[in-house]
């Protein structure tokens, strides 16, 4: 496949992802009045957000000038390590989420990093927008899961 097809096809799947969220969130707003679940609804609602912007800088820096997406990719990675680390503070007792939560910060780390430092790609053979679109697939599968656990109740701070 096209890398930039693919960021156009990710880019808006992540972007619906988004809009399903909040339309779970509309139905459950118990959810917005407790802090610690409001918390954990905006990192669910992070964890897509954040790659579908990432998508769209890649479609917009493409192949020509990749300081576009490697400069966003930089940028919105610092973002989500931080955000993700924040909630991974604040997660208490639950193996799964904890798992989840330090993978995606693994995983925005080093999005970071082959955003600052392209060359690394090329020592597993890819180019270096291949390799961050292997690392958000990763990002969007660790984010499926935390809303299953989290729809599922597990993963809710309220159980």
């Amino acid at each position: 496949m096209d890398v930039r097809t693919f960021y156009a096809l990710f880019s808006a799947t992540c972007f619906t992802l988004v809009g399903l969220w909040w339309n779970v969130v509309q139905n459950h707003a118990d959810w917005m009045r407790d802090p610690a679940l409001r918390r954990l609804v905006g990192g669910i609602y992070l964890s897509f957000l954040l790659p579908a912007l990432m998508g769209l800088f890649a479609q917009v820096g493409g192949t020509q000038q990749p300081q576009i997406w490697r400069a966003a990719f930089i940028a919105l990675a610092v973002v989500g390590c931080a955000c993700t680390l924040r909630l991974l503070a604040r997660t208490r007792g639950d193996r799964f989420v904890t798992w989840q939560q330090a993978g995606a910060a693994l995983l925005y780390a080093l999005i970071a990093v082959v955003g600052a430092f392209p060359e690394l790609a090329g020592h597993i053979g890819l180019r270096p927008i291949q390799a961050e679109a292997l690392m958000l697939v990763g990002l969007i599968v660790l984010a499926h899961a935390l809303v299953w656990r989290f729809m599922a109740g597990e993963g809710r701070a309220d159980d």
